[in-house]
């Protein structure tokens, strides 16, 4: 997983000059790590990756409740061990919606059946679901394309619209 560096404080970048600003993302870290504060990975980078350039998480710090092999989003931020406070959100990019956990929104247009069978209310049958729309139709352009899903009525829309994105 290389190709990892962190941003120093001042906001400039340690590793190989002239790297395209385009294949790659800032996120920040924080919570119980090694050393939190903000790593750039390549576009496409994951979870994973992005715990791994803040150095790992404390020990004993439990990461099962974050997605690792979710792909971050330039601008982020992934807290780990942290438990917040209820109806508090990480920070999420500009565009996104409120992440569903702390590692953050599902993307309706990347996500795995085991990925959306994490959000409430969605079993392996709505995911199913969820994911032959997608493929019916091309992909999601927003988020209220939900809507058209067997399934999801206005309830359970309600209760999707701020954990996934597209």
């Amino acid at each position: 997983m290389g190709g990892n560096r962190a941003v120093s404080g001042g906001g400039r970048q340690s590793g190989a000059p002239g790297a395209s600003a385009a294949a790659e993302v800032v996120v920040a870290v924080g919570g119980k790590v090694r050393t939190p504060g903000l790593v750039q990975l390549a576009s496409g980078a994951r979870v994973a990756d992005a715990l791994q350039a803040a150095g790992g998480a404390d020990p004993g710090v439990d990461v099962a409740p974050l997605n690792l092999a979710r792909k971050v989003v330039d601008g982020e931020l992934i807290m780990v061990g942290v438990t917040l406070p209820p109806g508090a959100a990480p920070t999420a990019p500009a565009g996104a919606r409120n992440p569903a956990a702390p590692g953050g929104p599902v993307n309706l247009n990347t996500a795995t059946l085991a990925d959306l069978d994490t959000l409430p209310g969605v079993g392996p049958v709505l995911a199913q679901r969820i994911l032959d729309a997608r493929d019916a139709q091309g992909g999601f352009k927003a988020v209220s394309d939900l809507r058209k899903v067997d399934g999801i009525g206005t309830a359970r829309y309600e209760q999707l619209k701020d954990l996934v994105t597209v």
